[in-house]
Order: C-alpha cells, then structure tokens, then sequence
C-alpha cells in the first residue's frame, strides 16, 4: 500500500452510519442532548436509533427506511430486554418504524426536535433531491437537522476504489458543493448552518478536509403549535413496520417496583446491622447498654439519615419510620414525599398502626436470643 493511500474496507467504519459512536460525540458535544423526539431518515440497520435509545432525554424515536425488509430484520436491536424492566427508563420511550421515502410528506413525523439524515442524500435520485429541502426543512420543519454525506475530495486517499464509494451512490459532493446546497437550503427554509465532519486525513494529506462531510442546521425560529397542527390535516403515507414501547416509571406498576426493591434493599440492610449488633450483645459477658457499631464513613460529608427518627426495636419487632426511608437520595428522587411514599409501598410492607414506620420481624427461622433485652426498646442510629 503506498504511503498516505488507505483501504477502503478498513477505514469505512468511520464515515459511513456504522459508526455511531462519532456522531452521537459529536451531538453531544455540540446540543447537550436535550433533544425529545428524535427520527432517523435512512435508518436501515436501526443501529443509530439503537444507541439513542439509550439516551434518557429522548421520549419518542421514529426510523424511516425505503428498505421494508432490512427494517424487518433489524427491528430486534430495538426490543425490550430483561433490563428494561428490572431498571425501567425515568422517561418514557416509543420507538417506531415506518417504511416509506423520505420525500413523501407524513404528519407523524411533524413536530421533532432532531431529524438524522445519515449517509442518506447520495441515494437520492436528481428528482428526488430536489424535493429534499422541502419535505425536511420546509414539511417537516425539525429544530435541528443533521446531515452527513461522503466528501469526495478524500476518495483519492482510498486504494482500489471506483468514481464513488457505493454503488448505489447517485453523486458524492465535494467540501464546495455541499456546502451551497446546505447553504441555500438554510436561507430559503430559515435555518442557520455549520459545517463539520468526522474522518481525519493521514498527515500531510490535511487539505482534502474529512473523509465524512456534516451539515448541522439549526431553525432560526421556533415553530408554533399552530403551523404544526395545520399540517396535520395531510395523510399518513408511511407504513407502520413496528413498535416497541419500553417501561418507564411514569407507569404506576414500575414506580411501585422501583420504590419496593429500593426501600426493601435498605431495611435488609439496616436489619442485617441490627443482628449483628444483637449478636454482639449476647456475646458479652457484659449487661453494657447495646452499642451499635456503624461501618466506616466519610466523615466530611453529612449524612442525610442522621436528622431523622432512628429505628427502634420492640421484642422481636423492628419499625424503620418512614421519613428515616424517605431520607434516602434514591428513594427521595422517585418518590418525593411521605404520602406517595406511603402510597407506593402499603401493598407490599406492613405498616404500624399510625403509619409512620414500616413493620418486620427481626427473627424468623434465626435464632437470635433477644430475651436479654428485657423487653426494652431498643434503638439504632
């Protein structure tokens, strides 16, 4: 291989839709990833939406694809798997494949945040290219739009290849050309953009630019409910190939589950302390007052535990009060206050009979002696 000239087949991966990782930097990099609705045109191998839908901002991701057989067979990267249920989303999240052609106008895809248009445009047959910048700018009218399309001044650096890079390749744009069509686009649709890419040139060959060429729009003004909603009147044209929704703790049934392994994990926890500190007891020779020995902390930051009501124990029943379980960061954030914590747990702890603690035998089948107590409270911090 001459110096400076690469193979194709190794150096792909970084300009075509396969290597997501990139783009999703430099989405990331550049929005902050706020978006919530997000579709991808020319989504073939569902592997982008794959990643984004691993991103918790995102509540709906929609793919189009001319292909309804490569939709079919991919649709598996985008079902719900065992973890999604175990650990549900905080948000949630529809995905949805249609099959149809990016130029054909479908209100489902009005209102995004985000539209992709991944190593698209260079299938585009000369017709339909023409009426691109409408259906996307001007129809669908998303607040950004990302789209990335080969440079051709890099193909030289490419060894054994043809005029393009794929053979279905209509055309492939130079930096020049690319950026005038992105540039009228913008300015007759409202947009602003820039321009960057991904794919660096070997050294000495840095004036061909990237091997990837990216165009990021972005809408000067916001659109109105108003102008979206007059569009919906149009008929949906794309087939629905398949939905999947995933389980998020919007739901009742997954925010119950959540707050129940969270707040049975830390009374296990405490309770698990607790005999211990018992056994400790017994072991003395001494009558000394139970003292319960904490595991190492750091001591210079606070402990949101320590100002609320402690733990107690009488005969052979601890009570854990409730706000002592709501002053865990994790149980606070799903729950928020007493009453939903309350509310979210009553079916599946026993509570005494103010309400103000949840109730569990400290021994079962263990054979713990707490008659040593005398029948004393006892308390725990």
């Amino acid at each position: 291989m001459k110096s400076g000239v690469m193979e194709y087949g190794r150096f792909k991966g970084v300009h075509v839709k396969e290597n997501i990782n990139s783009h999703l930097h430099y989405l990331n990099r550049r929005h902050k990833f706020d978006f919530r609705f997000v579709a991808d045109l020319g989504c073939a191998n569902c592997k982008l939406l794959w990643r984004l839908k691993y991103h918790e901002s995102i509540e709906v991701l929609a793919g189009l694809d001319i292909d309804e057989n490569v939709l079919t067979r991919n649709i598996y990267r985008l079902h719900t798997g065992a973890g999604d249920y175990l650990d549900p989303r905080e948000r949630p999240l529809t995905i949805t494949l249609y099959h149809g052609s990016v130029v054909e106008k479908d209100p489902r895809l009005l209102g995004f945040d985000l539209i992709t248009c991944i190593e698209l445009i260079e299938h585009l047959e000369a017709k339909e290219l023409a009426q691109f910048p409408e259906v996307i700018f001007g129809f669908f009218s998303p607040t950004t739009v990302i789209i990335s399309t080969p440079n051709s001044e890099f193909n030289p650096l490419f060894s054994g290849k043809t005029l393009f890079r794929h053979p279905d390749h209509k055309f492939e744009w130079d930096r020049r050309q690319f950026q005038s069509w992105a540039l009228d686009a913008a300015r007759h649709y409202g947009y602003s953009v820039e321009f960057t890419g991904l794919g660096e040139p070997p050294p000495g060959a840095e004036a061909v630019g990237f091997c990837t060429q990216i165009g990021v729009f972005v809408k000067n003004i916001p659109n109105t409910v108003e102008s979206l909603h007059s569009e919906k009147t149009i008929e949906c044209i794309h087939t629905t190939v398949g939905t999947v929704i995933y389980p998020s703790l919007k739901e009742e049934k997954y925010l119950r589950k959540a707050v129940s392994n969270e707040v049975f994990s830390q009374i296990l926890t405490m309770k698990r302390v607790l005999l211990e500190s018992l056994k400790m007891k017994n072991d003395s020779d001494s009558g000394d007052e139970l003292e319960l020995v904490h595991p190492e902390c750091d001591k210079s930051k606070s402990d949101p535990t320590e100002e609320t009501p402690k733990p107690f124990c009488i005969e052979k029943v601890f009570y854990i009060p409730l706000e002592r379980l709501l002053s865990f960061p994790k149980i606070k954030h799903l729950c928020g206050d007493l009453e939903t914590l309350k509310m979210l747990i009553a079916d599946e702890v026993t509570l005494s009979s103010d309400g103000s603690s949840v109730m569990i035998n400290i021994v079962d089948e263990e054979d713990w002696d707490l008659s040593g107590s005398d029948g004393d409270d006892l308390l725990f911090g």
